[in-house]
């Protein structure tokens, strides 16, 4: 139910993310959730990847700075207040949430949720009935 997340670190000039995408493709690597935040002179991609320890690898490989943390992926139904219900049952746990992010398509939203507990925040979130990717829905074989 974890999920390895890529954090990479990218100069803010043109050319860079472009740079870490080509990398991506040329070693197969599915490029499935990413959130990008700009800082004055550098970004952070946020990403979950097909294959994360590979992408790693290659992505040292080629100078960008990348960290790996465990994140965990909450589907929800794609309707008002149900992302609400899961956060409302988090706090009731006492389990801060450090950033997220997500996207919606037709029935169903997924939200990356990144959390000093990931292993309490998926339990508590199984416990309550809410669905959890695990990670052969998302990494490549």
């Amino acid at each position: 139910m974890i999920i390895k997340q890529l954090s990479v670190f990218l100069e803010n000039k043109l050319g860079r993310l472009t740079e870490l995408t080509k990398v991506l493709a040329e070693n197969d690597i599915n490029l499935s959730a990413f959130s990008i935040a700009e800082g004055t002179d550098y970004g952070i991609i946020r990403c979950v990847v097909g294959r994360p320890e590979l992408a790693y690898k290659v992505l040292r490989e080629h100078n960008f700075s990348v960290k790996m943390t465990d994140v965990a992926c909450l589907v929800v139904p794609h309707k008002p207040g149900e992302l609400h219900k899961a956060l409302e049952i988090l706090s009731k746990n006492n389990i801060a949430v450090d950033y997220m992010y997500a996207f919606a398509a037709e029935k169903n939203a997924v939200v990356v949720i990144r959390s000093q507990s990931t292993e309490e925040l998926i339990r508590v979130l199984q416990e309550n009935n809410f669905a959890v990717l695990d990670s052969d829905k998302i990494y490549q074989q």
